[in-house]
């Protein structure tokens, strides 16, 4: 494993930051400063500003209820991000996908990369679901042109569209582009108002609260 990506599982720096700490001198590798293109193994000992650093060997999958006015990084640059909300222990866990500030709901994060290319990969399709609240109800119409698929920039958008009551309504994806919900209702000249993930994949939100995490205990 190079040690950049060694040191961002280990650590919980990303990978920009563990290769400023490696270039900053800040790392060794047995005893001597580490160079960007090391590869290390379970048998090396690495340190990190002289303390033991080692990649954690126990899959770990949590599921947080991510309230609005949090970005999935590990930077806000002025904003609270995720990890302002979990013990440092998961820090080094990595969000499978994303939820825009503004939305809020179930984000899984976790360091088991299997799992996250099958959650996030085109060929499993996996369901999404949301509850959706829009700025002014949804009309039958509208809903059927949505279904069919509306064209963004970057390709056509279906949604599937159900429990529609008024300004609310569900919406399942199979795909997750950026701001996609939101981006496609706007074509039609709606805005969202609010937007909250209650499942994914396997995973549903249940009754977890706001701001809340739990470790998942089973796989997809």
């Amino acid at each position: 494993m190079r040690i950049n990506a060694f040191l961002a599982r280990a650590s919980g720096l990303s990978r920009r930051a563990a290769d400023q700490a490696i270039a900053d001198g800040r790392v060794q590798v047995n005893g001597r400063p580490a160079t960007p293109g090391d590869q290390v193994s379970d048998v090396d000992k690495v340190t990190l500003d002289g303390e033991p650093v080692a990649a954690s060997t126990q899959t770990i999958t949590i599921m947080l209820n991510k309230p609005v006015g949090y970005v999935v990084s590990r930077h806000g640059q002025g904003s609270h991000t995720v990890y302002d909300l979990l013990p440092s222990e998961y820090h080094q866990l990595k969000p499978v996908g994303r939820l825009d500030k503004d939305s809020s709901g179930l984000l899984l994060l976790t360091n088991d990369g299997q799992l996250a290319n099958r959650l996030t990969h085109p060929r499993y399709a996996k369901r999404k679901v949301y509850e959706v609240t829009l700025d002014k109800p949804l009309t039958p119409t509208d809903k059927n042109r949505f279904e069919q698929g509306v064209k963004l920039d970057d390709g056509s958008s279906k949604l599937q569209i159900s429990n529609l009551s008024g300004h609310h309504c569900m919406v399942t994806l199979t795909e997750g582009r950026n701001r996609q919900i939101r981006r496609t209702f706007a074509v039609l000249g709606y805005t969202v108002t609010d937007l909250r993930r209650t499942r994914f994949g396997d995973y549903t939100l249940g009754d977890l609260r706001a701001s809340n995490y739990t470790p998942c205990k089973f796989g997809v």
